[in-house]
């Protein structure tokens, strides 16, 4: 049987080639999205990968959106957290939802992803985690205060999760 891939973000641009490649190479993928249902229904048609819809940044649509992959495609083995937006803008220009927006999605969907995968992952003693970085998450960008945070952020979460999942056949990248 075919392991299970989870690519949030997975319908377009870095997330569709993620998702193809993925498939090419023998997986179950499931192509999350979060807004345009008529570029998922598209890229449904024509990659034969199914799309799933739900907000990365939602708890609680995460925890529901993974239990509907795996009850229609079976337990999920494998997550790409490729899911991001910006909202750019200098400190002095950015507001509080800006920041919020980015953070919640970008290093927030992190963290729900993982927290509606990872259990299954240590029961069945595998599974694999990418997190989609930035090389702005170290370097910085004038205007992008969240973005380099969150991507920051995302670095330090994929360490610390990577040592806990590692003696129970999870890797974390």
């Amino acid at each position: 049987m075919a392991r299970v891939a989870i690519v949030t973000g997975g319908t377009r641009g870095i997330g569709e080639a993620i998702s193809l490649a993925l498939k090419d190479a023998g997986m179950t993928v499931a192509a999350n999205y979060a807004g345009n249902d008529e570029r998922a229904r598209e890229f449904t048609d024509r990659t034969g990968i199914k799309a799933f819809k739900w907000d990365v940044a939602d708890y609680d649509a995460c925890q529901a959106g993974c239990a509907k992959v795996a009850e229609e495609l079976g337990p999920v083995d494998i997550v790409v957290n490729n899911a991001g937006i910006t909202r750019d803008g200098t400190l002095m220009r950015m507001d509080e939802k800006a920041w919020k927006d980015v953070i919640e999605t970008n290093l927030g969907g992190c963290f729900n992803m993982a927290k509606a995968t990872f259990p299954g992952m240590i029961e069945r003693g595998w599974g694999r985690i990418v997190n989609i970085g930035s090389i702005n998450g170290q370097a910085g960008q004038y205007g992008q205060v969240n973005y380099a945070a969150a991507k920051s952020g995302i670095h330090g979460f994929t360490k610390a999760l990577g040592q806990e999942g590692a003696s129970k056949g999870i890797t974390v990248n």
